[in-house]
């Protein structure tokens, strides 16, 4: 069955999580993070909850939480982004927060080479708006403009379970110039659009930097049953000139996929979303790596002679025979 990036608000499929742990993004400060600290807020994975699990403070849980406040104000935190980028929209997520989540928010953004401090500037991308306990709060942005940290209000006090701060990495053409960059990194601005199966791992992860920390940190699909063999669909930061090809197999040792090809294709100024027609017509693009043996838990590295390409592409099909993890894909090339 084909499956698209699709969930939710448009800007949760064709954005990147700006605001991941797993690609850079830290925790600043927070005014007050007693019962659990912001760093849990940034975490990748879905926030879970552990009814007997509790600490010297209170019950555990899985996100940011400060105390009751008993005095005038508001809580709130600063989050510096992976990368600078231009910010779509946030998702606000108060899940397992059900009697401590903040009753609203209000989310500001600001540019700033540093630290942020006394004197920075913040500027209000969405104001005051109502939150509820244990739910997704989906809410767009308001500027084009180049962000590199986020400050996140509570009011008064409470609990948010996971920021998620979807955008698009700046790409700086003149920093790149003619030098060989990964043109598949979400740090750079490269995502997944579609994929035949994700039973296992977290798929995103597959266009993250540094090697998978372990099997789940990757892309893994369920055993096929059927003829056939499964894919997944990369748009490009950038439109480029591919020139070698990285697939790493990282602690897939049973259930590394046999063999991989990659096709690809320039869609122009098709950036967007994917529709069914173009997702089918994937199996028509060309084929720049022909199939390819793969082994277990091994950093494979194809270069020049193995890869056929003469033309810029803006996205690439991996495909995987017949089914199996893949921990990283790098998509080498130059800009043009």
């Amino acid at each position: 069955m084909l499956q698209k990036v699709t969930d939710a608000p448009d800007f949760v499929a064709h954005g990147i999580n700006l605001a991941s742990a797993g690609l850079g993004a830290e925790a600043v400060y927070a005014t007050d993070e007693f019962f659990a600290p912001l760093s849990r807020m940034l975490s990748d994975a879905p926030a879970v909850f552990i009814a007997d699990k509790y600490d010297d403070n209170g019950k555990w849980m899985d996100g940011w939480e400060s105390r009751r406040k008993r005095g005038p104000g508001h809580d709130f935190s600063i989050v510096k982004l992976a990368v600078p980028g231009r910010i779509l929209g946030f998702d606000v997520d108060t899940s397992h927060f059900i009697g401590n989540y903040p009753p609203a928010c209000r989310i500001e953004a600001a540019r700033v080479a540093g630290t942020p401090d006394e004197a920075t500037e913040w500027v209000e991308l969405v104001p005051q708006r109502p939150l509820g306990p244990g739910a997704h709060h989906y809410f767009a942005a308001t500027s084009d403009a180049i962000w590199t940290h986020v400050r996140l209000h509570i009011h008064p006090d409470g609990g948010v379970a996971r920021l998620r701060v979807y955008g698009e990495p700046e790409l700086d053409r003149s920093a790149a110039g003619d030098r060989v960059v990964d043109l598949a990194s979400s740090l750079a601005g490269g995502r997944i659009v579609a994929f035949s199966d994700a039973h296992f791992g977290d798929y995103r992860r597959l266009l993250a930097p540094g090697r998978g920390l372990d099997m789940g940190d990757g892309w893994e699909t369920r055993r096929r049953r059927q003829p056939g063999n499964d894919w997944i669909i990369v748009r490009l930061a950038a439109r480029g000139l591919v020139e070698s090809v990285l697939v790493d197999t990282a602690h897939y040792k049973g259930n590394y996929p046999h063999a991989c090809s990659i096709q690809a294709a320039d869609l122009g100024a098709m950036t967007g979303g994917l529709n069914d027609m173009v997702i089918n017509s994937s199996m028509f693009w060309d084929e720049i790596l022909p199939q390819q043996m793969l082994a277990a838990d091994t950093v494979h590295e194809f270069a020049a002679d193995k890869v056929i390409s003469s033309a810029p592409v803006t996205h690439v099909r991996l495909n995987i025979y017949p089914d199996g993890g893949v921990s990283r894909l790098r998509i080498n090339g130059r800009l043009v």
